[in-house]
């Protein structure tokens, strides 16, 4: 009895110890996620920062007092009044976009380092804004944005924490000012309408102008081309009835050497001054007659002494 006794106590004691070491192993070991930070403190003072992976603390005397988050993290910035440089009230809100680069200093430099940033944009906010005026702030939101980052984060630089980027989602001016910059914006669109129309008239009527002016250049260039044609085409029909007429009278004038062609002359010379009176008595009907020219055989007579008297000359030149 006294023996299992003995067994049971050594069987409690080892099972007693196992669980014992399992607990203390439990509560050395620490395995950090990616992107996090645990802040270790040992008797309620900074002792490390353990990163991703596998870590090592004493069990009872080391606690895990902060986990860090190192992903971006994007807090909202409440809406907030702001008044410009030229005295415009406006409803400005935004988003901010920080993230923690050294936890120790976002542990120990500032309590809720997140709200922080978040006032500390509000009223950098404020004070930028009211350094321009009113259109400015709507056409010059990138550099209205960098500026507000820039001034935070010198500000912000002993927290540990850095504002990535800041955007303002809206501002709202009040309700006069809306209407006027509605009727401002009216009436440059209406600008800018009238002065696109008279750029498209003037447009137009260049380009009617200079269709007018090609127009008339072609017609002058196809009269001009029509001109030279039609010359060409009478100095060509010139020069050919001329050959022709000079080919006919050189061939007439072969043949005249000849005494058939003589012959010939003579009938056709004949011929000709018959048909000419013909043609007077037609006209009239009185016809005048010379004594020796009341046969053909005298007018044949006299147009051979005409042909003689000419073939004389021309032997003579």
């Amino acid at each position: 009895m006294i023996i299992e006794d003995i067994l049971g106590l050594i069987l409690n004691f080892w099972v007693g110890l196992a669980i014992l070491i399992f607990i203390l192993l439990k509560k050395s070991i620490q395995f950090v996620p990616q992107n996090r930070a645990f802040i270790v403190e040992r008797f309620g003072k900074y002792n490390q920062t353990m990163e991703a992976g596998l870590n090592f603390m004493i069990p009872f005397i080391d606690k895990v007092s902060y986990d860090r988050s190192l992903k971006e993290q994007a807090a909202d910035v409440p809406s907030q009044g702001a008044i410009t440089k030229d005295n415009i009230s406006l409803i400005v809100d935004g988003v901010l976009y920080l993230k923690v680069l050294d936890p120790y200093k976002a542990s120990y430099g500032v309590d809720h380092y997140a709200y922080a940033v978040t006032q500390l944009a509000q009223t950098t906010m404020r004070s930028e804004i009211g350094k321009i005026d009113l259109d400015k702030t709507f056409e010059e939101r990138d550099s209205l944005n960098i500026n507000i980052v820039n001034s935070i984060n010198m500000a912000a630089e002993p927290w540990g924490v850095q504002v990535l980027r800041y955007e303002i989602k809206d501002i709202e001016p009040p309700r006069s000012v809306l209407e006027a910059m509605e009727r401002q914006m009216k009436a440059e669109r209406d600008k800018r309408a009238s002065i696109l129309e008279s750029e498209g008239e003037r447009q137009s009527a260049i380009n009617v102008a200079e269709g007018q002016k090609r127009s008339a250049v072609l017609n002058a260039e196809a009269d001009r081309a029509e001109q030279i044609l039609r010359a060409e085409g009478e100095a060509q029909a010139i020069i050919a009835v001329a050959d022709a007429k000079a080919k006919a009278i050189e061939t007439i004038g072969k043949v005249a050497d000849t005494h058939e062609g003589q012959k010939a002359i003579q009938l056709d010379l004949a011929a000709q001054a018959i048909e000419a009176k013909q043609a007077i008595a037609k006209e009239s009907s009185v016809v005048l007659l010379p004594e020796n020219q009341t046969n053909a055989s005298s007018i044949v007579a006299e147009a051979m002494t005409i042909i003689n008297t000419l073939n004389k000359k021309s032997t003579e030149s």
